[in-house]
């Protein structure tokens, strides 16, 4: 079931967004060498309940980590563990908080240190795609839309858009109707309608779009074992642009003209 938030459902998920941002900025401090990816989930964890809120993924499905922390060829659902920090890493962060009943979600990949040109562009053109299709979350486009403007950004770069893990629904619960892939045909898809509120995050590889789960069940690789980057936002579909809900201090709209 797809649903439509009430302006007060909504006023709900913008204060669980806002922790999820300020969670997001707290860890994003974490990310230098030496640091363990078990020490980044905890300082999120920290930082996470002491606003109040939940962290949305421990113990999802059985999930062992209050965040995912997924590194280089890691696309998403990383385990938080041992594995230290590097320079020149790319590091995915994908969160969740839940408070007062609805869920935010959200991610961004960084860098440790100083990564080389590629894994630059390849963070760039992720951000990018993100932008192309959420300026398609407006009432009376589609879902197929959004990966549409997502796809046809990064596939003439020579870019892998993952196809196996796709955006969603958000709200009551993590994972809500309808799915929003990152790939697709215009005019398909379930038809958005304002107050409908969407988890869009391109997934985005240097090389092949296929992907491979490890024995953990969880964490899942690029299939040719090259880098990947991840960028998510809970956005509200709204006439115009969407409303981006998990925007972090300092980051800026990006307001690509529609096709």
């Amino acid at each position: 079931m797809i649903h439509v938030r009430t302006a007060r459902e909504i006023q709900k998920m913008k204060s669980v967004c806002r922790i999820a941002a300020e969670a997001m900025d707290a860890t994003r401090a974490m990310l230098r060498p030496g640091v363990t990816t078990r020490e980044v989930s905890e300082a999120a964890l920290k930082f996470i309940e002491s606003r109040g809120a939940k962290a949305a993924f421990l113990g999802y499905n059985g999930f062992p980590g209050a965040i995912c922390v997924s590194v280089n060829d890691e696309v998403v659902h990383g385990i938080p563990g041992e594995r230290m920090l590097r320079d020149g890493d790319l590091v995915k962060i994908d969160l969740g908080t839940y408070l007062d009943g609805f869920y935010g979600d959200m991610a961004r990949t960084y860098a440790v240190g100083e990564i080389s040109p590629e894994a630059e562009a390849l963070i760039e053109a992720t951000h990018a795609a993100f932008w192309r299709g959420a300026s398609l979350a407006v009432p009376g486009k589609r879902t197929g839309d959004i990966g549409w403007a997502v796809q046809s950004s990064l596939e003439p770069q020579g870019y892998g858009v993952v196809r196996a893990l796709v955006g969603h629904g958000i709200g009551r619960r993590l994972h809500e109707d309808p799915q929003v892939p990152n790939f697709g045909k215009a005019g398909t898809g379930s038809l958005l309608k304002s107050g409908m509120v969407l988890a869009i995050e391109p997934m985005v590889n240097l090389g092949t779009w296929e992907v491979e789960v490890l024995e953990d069940d969880w964490t899942t690789v690029t299939a040719d074992g090259r880098l990947s980057a991840h960028y998510e936002n809970t956005c509200v579909v709204s006439d115009g642009f969407p409303e981006i809900l998990t925007l972090m201090s300092g980051e800026e709209i990006n307001t690509y003209a529609q096709e």
